[in-house]
């Protein structure tokens, strides 16, 4: 195992720190702030194209982990730049909270209050405090964690309301995009805020944040898992009624690490051992089900007609730290193979070696799906580079 987690290590970190983290720095907007919005696979950039928050949000997370990994000031000025943006642009200084897209100069055109957005406002400046220890970005972090609790949470049935308007009033349309369902209560949302307060609970020990972390991590247990499948039940009615029946393999094994990663930064015990144990269960399910043993890689979903064999950027870069998580967590080698294969498949068909960054999308054979963007409001650093920092740093611990 070590020969073969070494030479993953050595790859990994020449993607990382050669191919995704220069690629983000080239498209700062030097002109009107934040980062272009839009930019096809070859290159080519829209320049007036909206910037969305969430791409802001986890390009500002991304270059602050990478200053703490790393300590190089190119990545302090990009981190730096993603949060002065986020401060003059997306900050909604009458309501409160972050808006959800503005165009190319930062007026904004929706102003819509998404919990999902703003999760990832609380991860990207809690992780920018934790690198720079600035305190402005810590306070940001915990007004929008204030925000979440005091209009998103339900004290009737638990969990949190998706989606409001400006002003945070309750609006119909709560979808996070056309192709989700309308629903009132998503797992997407849980498993960011779930991800948002266990980065915020790293820099900012306080017993309210303490106990919503539990009761995310309890929920996820109790309601989002499905505890005979352990799959992840996708999208509910205000009671937790499921409403739907789709398999989503990315946020799957996503789930399994970062519900395990925030027992631990919570530091219960009990909760560590729960969470491990269904951690190993959640791979254990994807790689049955929803790892291509011929090619590598993961599949997108499952649902009623079959599997959609599609394998988009993300997914792969979640099976590296879900497998990862549980090599550490049970010592077996069994998980290091489908690893090495789903490397092996990013490689050879998911990096763009000639353009940069990852394809957003390849067919299950590794042929590149066309005219899909290499940025765009959702496609962004976050997973392949937050992969590869995640497998360096669980490597080294593994090999020391």
């Amino acid at each position: 195992m070590r020969e073969t987690l070494l030479k993953l290590r050595s790859q990994i970190a020449n993607d990382l720190e050669n191919n995704i983290l220069p690629f983000w720095i080239n498209l700062a907007d030097r002109s009107n702030g934040g980062f272009y919005g839009n930019v096809t696979n070859d290159l080519k950039i829209d320049r007036m194209a909206p910037k969305g928050c969430i791409l802001n949000s986890r390009i500002l997370w991304t270059y602050s982990r990478a200053f703490i990994e790393y300590g190089k000031q190119e990545y302090r000025d990009t981190a730096d730049h993603a949060y002065q943006f986020l401060k003059r642009a997306f900050w909604d200084d009458v309501n409160s909270g972050l808006y959800w897209m503005v165009d190319f100069i930062g007026n904004p055109v929706n102003k819509k209050k998404h919990i999902y957005n703003i999760a990832f406002g609380i991860y990207g400046l809690s992780e920018y405090y934790r690198a720079f220890n600035d305190p402005d970005s810590l306070n940001m972090a915990i007004v929008l964690f204030k925000l979440i609790e005091k209009y998103s949470y339900d004290s009737r049935y638990g969990g949190y309301i998706d989606a409001f308007a400006e002003d945070w009033k309750p609006i119909s349309d709560m979808r996070l995009s056309p192709m989700d369902f309308n629903a009132p209560k998503t797992m997407n949302t849980h498993l960011h805020v779930l991800e948002a307060y266990t980065n915020l609970y790293r820099v900012w020990k306080n017993d309210e944040l303490k106990k919503k972390l539990t009761d995310l991590i309890l929920l996820f247990i109790e309601k989002i898992i499905d505890p005979g499948s352990f799959h992840l039940k996708l999208f509910f009615g205000e009671k937790w009624e499921s409403l739907s029946e789709v398999v989503s393999y990315g946020h799957d094994i996503e789930c399994s690490w970062l519900l395990h990663e925030a027992a631990g930064v919570l530091g219960d015990d009990d909760l560590k051992e729960r969470t491990a144990d269904i951690a190993v269960k959640m791979a254990d399910k994807v790689v049955e089900e929803g790892y291509d043993k011929v090619f590598g890689g993961i599949y997108d979903h499952a649902d009623s007609s079959g599997k959609d064999f599609r394998k988009e950027w993300w997914p792969q870069a979640e099976m590296i730290v879900g497998l990862m998580n549980v090599i550490e967590i049970t010592g077996s080698d069994a998980y290091l193979a489908p690893l090495v294969k789903t490397w092996e498949f990013i490689y050879m068909n998911v990096i763009d070696h000639r353009y940069g960054e990852w394809f957003h999308s390849v067919e299950r054979n590794g042929r590149t799906i066309d005219n899909l963007p290499k940025v765009e409001p959702w496609k962004c650093p976050y997973h392949n580079s937050r992969a590869c920092m995640e497998f360096i740093s669980r490597c080294n611990t593994l090999l020391c």
